[in-house]
C-alpha cells in the first residue's frame, strides 16, 4: 500500500453532491421525455419512468415533482434550445437569408432531438393553466423570431417573400412534420436532414436571376 497517497475525504463536498443531483435529474428527464414521445403523455406514468431507471417514484418527486411538472421541464429545455438557436442565428454574419437558413437548420436539428420533439408533439391542453400560458408565450417568441429573420431577408433583398406570416407557417409546418417520420437510428444525422429540408424550402423564396 502506498503510504504517501493523499487520503480521500470520507464525505462528498457540496459541489460533488450538486453534480450528482444534476446528473440524476437529467437522467430522469431524458427517460421521461423519451417515453412521452414514444407512448404519449397520458399513457406514460411516473411508475414507468421510475422502472426504466431502476429507481423509486418518490425519488422522481424529490428531484422534479409531479408528472405535469416533469413534462413542463422537458418542454422548457426544448424551448430553451430553440431560443439559443435564434440567438446564434441573430449573431451570425451575412445576409438576412443566410441568418434565416442558420436558424431553420438549427430549428430542424433541435426538434429532431428528444426535448425539441416533445415541444412539437405535445398538445398544451395537458398542462395546467399557468404552465400552459408560459408554454404558449415561449413558443410565440420562437414564431416571432422566425418572422423577424424572414422579414430581414425580405428587406435586404436576399429573399423574395410576399407573405411573411404564411411563409413562416409553411416552413415551420414542413420542419415540424419531421418529428413524426424521423428515425433516430436512420442513416442520416439530424444536421444533414435539416440542411436538406431547408435547402428545399428556401428555393421557393430565393430571388430569381
Amino acid at each position: 500500500m502506498d503510504k504517501t497517497a493523499t487520503p480521500q475525504p470520507p464525505f462528498r463536498n457540496a459541489s460533488e453532491r450538486e453534480q450528482e443531483r444534476a446528473a440524476k435529474r437529467d437522467a430522469v428527464l431524458r427517460a421521461a421525455v423519451r417515453m412521452f414521445n414514444q407512448r404519449g403523455y397520458h399513457t406514460t406514468s411516473l411508475d414507468d419512468v421510475a422502472a426504466s431507471l431502476g429507481i423509486s417514484k418518490p425519488l422522481i418527486y424529490h428531484y422534479l415533482g409531479a408528472k405535469e411538472q416533469v413534462l413542463f421541464e422537458c418542454l422548457r429545455i426544448g424551448l430553451k434550445r430553440l431560443h439559443e438557436a435564434a440567438n446564434e442565428a441573430s449573431a451570425a454574419p451575412g445576409t438576412g437569408l443566410d441568418r434565416l437558413k442558420i436558424f431553420l437548420c438549427r430549428y430542424g436539428e433541435v426538434i429532431m432531438d428528444d426535448f425539441g420533439r416533445c415541444v412539437i408533439r405535445t398538445g398544451d391542453e395537458v398542462l395546467a393553466p399557468e404552465s400552459r400560458a408560459q408554454f404558449r408565450a415561449m413558443k410565440r417568441e420562437i414564431d416571432l423570431a422566425l418572422r423577424r429573420f424572414m422579414q430581414d431577408a425580405s428587406d435586404d433583398g436576399s429573399a423574395n417573400v410576399s407573405d411573411i406570416k404564411l411563409t413562416s407557417f409553411s416552413f415551420v409546418g414542413a420542419l415540424n412534420w419531421s418529428t413524426r417520420w424521423h428515425d433516430p437510428e436512420g442513416d442520416l444525422p439530424p444536421q444533414e436532414i435539416a440542411k436538406r429540408l431547408v435547402d428545399i424550402l428556401v428555393r421557393g423564396i430565393e430571388p430569381r436571376a
